[in-house]
């Protein structure tokens, strides 16, 4: 503090003991530094035409103005410390485009400040980075980069469905034509919940009733997308049908798989359904008349 107060007593002696002419000098280049200095700040840190000294940049720019980044200016992203900046500059100067500085503001810095900005605003539907199921469990708990599942591509940060089965090996797609589905084609990233909803499958598989038996179960409850995708009939029998053999005259047709009788997603044997199926091994019954 002493060392401090000495030095401000010799600037004023100083400015005491000068000429007029030469303290007006002092103040006016120190303003114009500050000033200059305040510009070349501004125009370093918050104008992207600081990039163009050294990058081409009219596609790269056009990417950037058309993805969702475009009212953040590329220096938030692509950092550089005081440091850094001069360092490239003076390698510049001496070296040209000769010099060989490891610079991080390209590829590096940017998957650095993705959480300054995303790490509690960014939404996935009306869902914040930290209540969505994906992210929670990804970002917060596996503690995985941003740059492990999104692709930066010309400014274009989609998730890059192939990472996913870097870590989920054994969780490919099942066939009958969903073999080039990719994951979020039914997995909602932004969800509460990891497993999608019935209502995201229903958007393909239209022609499913969604009234009568077991219409209020979930899809996943027998269909496994990533293992046995038709649930057999020892597994209805296993899971959920564990008393069939007690009701009306089932203990008679045990032998007899489920599925010959109950078509999947309509269940009830109804008359006309009846004639066609019963006839196969006996004379037509009321189907009544096999339950009770």
């Amino acid at each position: 503090m002493r060392r401090l107060r000495d030095i401000i007593e010799s600037i004023a002696r100083a400015v005491e003991s000068s000429h007029p002419v030469i303290v007006l000098v002092a103040i006016s280049v120190l303003i114009l530094i500050i000033f200059t200095g305040r510009r070349y700040y501004q125009f370093t840190k918050k104008d992207p035409r600081f990039c163009e000294l050294c990058h081409v940049m009219k596609e790269p720019y056009k990417a950037w103005q058309e993805s969702a980044h475009r009212n953040t200016v590329c220096q938030k992203c692509h950092s550089m410390s005081l440091l850094a900046q001069n360092r490239l500059l003076l390698s510049y100067v001496f070296a040209g485009r000769r010099g060989d500085i490891r610079q991080r503001h390209g590829r590096i810095t940017p998957w650095d400040s993705c959480n300054t900005c995303h790490l509690e605003t960014a939404k996935q539907g009306a869902i914040t980075l930290r209540k969505s199921y994906g992210h929670a469990r990804h970002v917060f708990m596996e503690k995985i980069a941003c740059k492990n599942c999104h692709t930066a591509d010309m400014h274009n940060f989609r998730p890059d469905e192939r990472n996913c089965l870097r870590c989920h090996k054994d969780k490919g797609v099942h066939g009958m034509g969903m073999e080039s589905f990719a994951c979020l084609s039914c997995h909602v990233y932004g969800e509460v919940r990891a497993m999608p909803k019935k209502e995201r499958c229903m958007a393909c598989h239209r022609d499913i009733p969604v009234k009568g038996p077991m219409a209020s179960l979930e899809c996943q409850d027998c269909h496994k997308p990533h293992g046995k995708i038709k649930p057999t009939a020892n597994e209805c029998l296993r899971n959920c049908h564990t008393n069939q053999e007690a009701i009306g005259r089932h203990d008679r047709h045990m032998e007899i798989s489920c599925l010959e009788c109950h078509r999947a997603h309509t269940w009830r044997v109804g008359e006309e359904m009846a004639r066609q199926i019963c006839i196969r091994c006996h004379e037509y019954k009321d189907p009544l008349s096999f339950i009770f």
